[in-house]
C-alpha cells in the first residue's frame, strides 16, 4: 500500500520557517527547503492538525500567532467541533481542530494527526489517479471528498474540491504558480492531475 512518508514545504527563508515550526513542535513532522518559485494567492492545499480538545486548539493557534502567523479564522465552536485557521509566515495554511466542543482536562500540546488536504479540480479524477498508484480509499463522499488509508504513516492524505477547500479555510480560491509543496512516497516520482509533485523516498530525506 502506498502512502506519504514525508512532506516538504518550500519556503523563502528556511531559518525563519524552522524557528516557526520548532516553536509549534512541528519541526520533526515537516521538512523544509529553500525555494523562490513564484506563487500568488491560494496554493491549493491546507494542512490540518487534529487535537483532543478546544484547549489544545487555542494553545496551537496562540503559539502560531505569537510566532508571526496571521489569523484567517479565529478559534471558535461550530456544529462539528472547535477549530481555527492560521497562515504561517511562509504562506502555508494550517487548520487546527478537534471534534470535542468542551475541555475535559488541561491542554496537552499533543498532536493526534497531521492531515494534508489537496484542493483538486475533480475529486473523482483525483481519487482514480491515486488508486491507480496504490493508495487505498478509507472514506469517500462521492465527488465531494475522499480520504486515503495511510495506516500508521505520518501524514494522512485527503482530496477536497479546490473551491470548497478555499472556503473552508477562509481565503479566495484564486491562485497561480507553485504549490510550494513536495510529497515523498514509496510509489516513485510523479505529478498528479492538479500539479502536486511526488518524489521517491530515496531522493529526499524525511523530516
Amino acid at each position: 500500500m502506498a502512502f506519504i512518508e514525508a512532506l516538504t514545504l518550500e519556503v523563502a527563508d528556511t531559518a525563519a520557517a524552522h524557528r516557526f515550526y520548532s516553536a509549534l513542535g512541528l519541526d520533526t513532522r515537516v521538512g523544509l527547503r529553500a525555494s523562490d518559485a513564484p506563487t500568488t494567492g491560494f496554493r491549493g492545499f491546507s494542512l490540518s492538525l487534529t487535537v483532543s480538545q478546544p484547549a489544545d486548539v487555542r494553545g496551537f493557534v496562540d503559539a502560531a500567532l505569537a510566532e508571526g502567523a496571521t489569523a484567517l479564522k479565529p478559534a471558535t465552536k461550530s456544529f462539528w467541533g472547535y477549530g481555527g485557521v492560521v497562515r504561517a509566515p511562509d504562506g502555508t495554511i494550517w487548520k487546527i481542530a478537534t471534534t470535542a466542543k468542551k475541555d475535559t482536562a488541561p491542554a496537552t500540546g499533543r498532536i493526534d494527526q497531521l492531515i494534508l488536504l489537496l484542493g483538486v479540480d475533480s475529486v473523482t479524477a483525483g481519487k482514480r489517479f491515486y488508486v491507480e498508484r496504490g493508495l487505498t480509499v478509507a472514506k469517500s463522499f462521492g465527488s465531494k471528498y475522499v480520504e486515503f488509508d495511510t495506516q500508521d504513516g505520518p501524514v494522512k492524505l485527503a482530496l477536497y474540491g479546490r473551491r470548497a477547500l478555499a472556503k473552508d479555510v477562509g481565503i479566495p480560491v484564486d491562485g497561480t504558480g507553485s504549490h510550494r509543496l513536495a510529497l515523498v512516497g514509496d510509489s516513485g516520482a510523479f505529478t498528479d492531475p492538479d500539479g502536486f509533485g511526488w518524489e521517491a523516498a530515496s531522493l529526499t530525506t524525511a523530516p
